[in-house]
């Protein structure tokens, strides 16, 4: 076989053959949207559920980012305390399936929390619990990627900043973290997407989200297949541009 005619192969077999069963997949679908009555009652009814669920993701993340970043600056603490409480928080976070943390974080942990601040649990809308339940669970994971981030960046900068008279957090806060979190965009992007994906456990808790809003027509109409295909395409549609995104934000960063 010649070098062209095997050069030719190789560029075949690498065509995103996938990518192309996905669109036909997907054009298949949205022709189904447009045209099929079922389709178009499904999308309508879960429809509100999506703002839920970009909202929860979102608030989710923020509250999960923001753990991360004090739990991560916690494990890298030469403090024992500090570093001994940082690193209990994230193995128990990890080593706990998320679904269980949403339960225990919501129905055993805000509750007495709330009653010592003097709020009635009952009147503590869920959908702000599974907020709190997702950021906790997600917390621990996002305190490694800062961590790592932290740790990659060379340990001169910081005896560096700190000839120069700055304080341990105006140097942390000047030098290492623009750098490290540069560093990290990518994992955080991409643990943004698996929180989007995560968000639907929060139907347990009977959260309106899409997930939730699917399966209640779903049981009332006994339309299974039409309802999961429809929460399926919404969910990988969401999904899939937002990797289109943290992939461009990636070429950016190579190229900067």
């Amino acid at each position: 076989m010649s070098p062209s005619s095997q050069s030719r192969q190789r560029r075949v077999a690498q065509w995103p053959w996938w990518l192309i069963a996905l669109i036909a997949v997907g054009a298949l679908l949205v022709s189904q949207f447009l045209t099929n009555e079922t389709y178009v009652t499904i999308l309508n009814r879960v429809a509100g559920g999506i703002r839920v669920t970009i909202t929860v993701t979102l608030l989710g993340y923020l509250l999960a980012i923001s753990i991360g970043l004090l739990v991560g600056l916690g494990r890298i603490s030469g403090n024992s305390l500090i570093y001994n409480l940082a690193t209990l928080y994230v193995q128990v976070v990890r080593g706990v399936p998320i679904l269980v943390l949403i339960f225990y974080v919501a129905l055993v942990i805000i509750p007495p929390v709330l009653q010592l601040l003097g709020i009635r649990p009952a009147t503590f809308d869920f959908t702000f619990r599974a907020v709190i339940a997702l950021g906790v669970a997600y917390g621990g994971f996002e305190a490694e990627t800062f961590r790592a981030g932290i740790q990659s960046i060379s340990r001169g900068q910081m005896e560096a900043a700190r000839s120069l008279g700055m304080s341990y957090m105006q140097a942390m806060r000047y030098i290492i973290l623009p750098q490290a979190v540069r560093n990290i965009l990518p994992p955080l992007g991409n643990d943004f997407i698996s929180m989007l994906k995560d968000s639907s456990l929060v139907s347990v808790l009977g959260v309106n989200d899409i997930t939730n809003l699917a399966r209640l027509y779903a049981a009332s109409s006994f339309r299974y297949a039409e309802t999961y295909n429809t929460l399926a395409f919404t969910y990988l549609s969401m999904t899939l541009l937002l990797s289109l995104l943290v992939r461009w934000v990636e070429k950016r960063l190579r190229v900067a």
